[in-house]
């Protein structure tokens, strides 16, 4: 049977199903007469979601009745957005974040040295669901006497490597998603000590979340090396991987490197990778990626450093001087077309990597990379489908991590039974508004947001007071 008659059953039979659970019952909210899109099943159909405390209870052609009633008609009822990437886990970005359509935003490629304090902090009082892996990068400077630049470029020893496990199996028994590496942020740290950190967590069934070691472009084996690593080190623990933001790390390689996560999860490998909407990336001007021979490594050059604190674009001389005083920056460097691949690429997922706002200031990736795709890439750039561009952004980080969060099983989908995690968006008018200039905008076209069934974005406004936010972990291991 052909593929678009099995993809039509599969749609009856969701809107069959759906249609059984529309009876009398009164809902809490209707959500009435939106496009409900649902990645999972292939539903793309005019209904109405009925919504019953923090789950979906009915998904129906037919009239619901519901204590309130919102009119949604020419909107997109959408599953909420799930950024497995998101360092800017403080309130201001977290606010931006949801008015992207973000529902759950986790912390998974630095990960937190204190997971069980990590979640306690924001139990209770946080507007989105929130989650974290265990930060090697903290485990590894625990084991440094002195820890900074000897964490950072020194070789561990074997002592040294044995108490980062330890220190690494302690945070993944507090409940964490998984192990977090900055890998390129600690060149100190050998291939074999690496392996050894992908077996403990391998031990814990759970996956390593990396910036892969490389980016170049002058010597473009190193980013292809640096993926090669992480497949055989997923291969040969037995564990996973997720390579963080392909685009900044794979550069002009970005087809090649995508080529080979293809092959070798086709082989059987677990690995996976995601992709940010921008042709810049952004960390600390002190970080080791821009050590010297950063211009050959990243084919760049002075002037292609943006100072984020003020927008100037540097010279030699202000790189340097900044470089002693540290701060962020916005590097322009990736290219346009391979960062179109990647996300037009089926098997590869959209993640902000949004950093922290100081004083509104950052990449405007963290206010705007759900609604860019959306209304820049889907609508106008035509670079995918809008189904498909939803699936990138909602059902497969969900997939991701479901098998050790069953919870997840409930988010990135529309369907009965799952969470009211729901983004409702005009795919006429949705559309980024931060820029490099101007980044502490919040996206247009993006009415309401819901979180386990409570408005936090309505109208296109915050709600106030409304902390719906739940955890996303394992349950720890006492």
């Amino acid at each position: 049977m052909r593929r678009s008659s099995l993809l039509a059953i599969s749609v009856l039979l969701a809107l069959a199903a759906a249609a059984t659970t529309a009876d009398a019952q009164t809902y809490d909210l209707v959500l009435e007469g939106g496009r409900v899109m649902d990645p999972e099943s292939g539903l793309d159909a005019v209904m109405n979601v009925g919504i019953i405390g923090g789950s979906i209870a009915a998904i129906s052609s037919d009239p619901l009745d519901g204590r309130e009633i919102v009119d949604v008609s020419g909107h997109v009822v959408a599953p909420g957005f799930i950024d497995l990437h998101a360092h800017g886990q403080d309130p201001f970005s977290r606010d931006l974040q949801v008015r992207d359509g973000v529902t759950t935003a986790l912390e998974l490629e630095s990960g937190v040295g204190r997971v069980d304090e990590w979640y306690a902090e924001r139990e209770g009082d946080w507007r989105i669901n929130f989650g974290a892996t265990t930060s090697y990068g903290a485990a590894r400077r625990a084991a440094f006497p002195d820890g900074g630049r000897a964490a950072i470029y020194e070789p561990a020893t074997p002592e040294q490597i044995d108490e980062i496990q330890q220190t690494i199996a302690r945070g993944l028994a507090q409940g964490s998603l998984g192990l977090g590496i900055g890998l390129q942020y600690i060149p100190g740290a050998s291939r074999a000590e690496i392996f050894r950190a992908f077996q403990t967590t391998a031990q814990h069934g759970l996956t390593v979340y990396v910036h892969i070691r490389y980016a170049g472009v002058l010597e473009p084996e190193t980013s292809i090396a640096a993926v090669q690593e992480m497949i055989a080190d997923a291969a040969g623990s037995g564990g996973s991987v997720h390579i963080v933001h392909i685009g900044s790390s794979g550069l002009q390689q970005i087809p090649t490197l995508l080529d080979m996560i293809e092959a070798a999860h086709d082989g059987g490998v677990d690995v996976t990778t995601e992709v940010y909407p921008y042709t810049a990336a952004s960390t600390n001007i002190r970080a080791a990626i821009l050590d010297p021979g950063w211009r050959e490594r990243l084919g760049g050059d002075y002037s292609d450093i943006e100072w984020v604190a003020t927008g100037e674009r540097l010279d030699s001389a202000s790189f340097h001087a900044y470089r002693e005083e540290g701060g962020m920056i916005i590097a322009h460097i990736i290219p346009k077309d391979e960062m179109e691949y990647a996300i037009a690429h089926p098997e590869v997922m959209i993640a902000s990597d949004g950093v922290g706002f100081v004083d509104g200031r950052a990449h405007p990736r963290g206010a705007g990379s759900f609604a860019r795709v959306l209304g820049h890439y889907v609508r106008e750039e035509g670079v995918l489908t809008l189904m498909d561009a939803l699936r990138k952004m909602t059902l497969m980080p969900a997939v991701r991590l479901e098998s050790v969060v069953p919870l997840m099983s409930r988010k990135g989908r529309v369907s009965v039974g799952a969470d009211a995690d729901l983004t409702i968006f005009n795919p006429a008018t949705v559309i980024d508004r931060a820029t490099f200039s101007e980044p502490a905008h919040a996206s247009a076209g993006i009415p309401h947001v819901l979180v386990n069934g409570q408005f936090v974005v309505r109208e296109g406004e915050l709600v106030e007071g409304v902390m719906p936010g739940q955890p996303i972990r394992r349950r720890p291991i006492s």
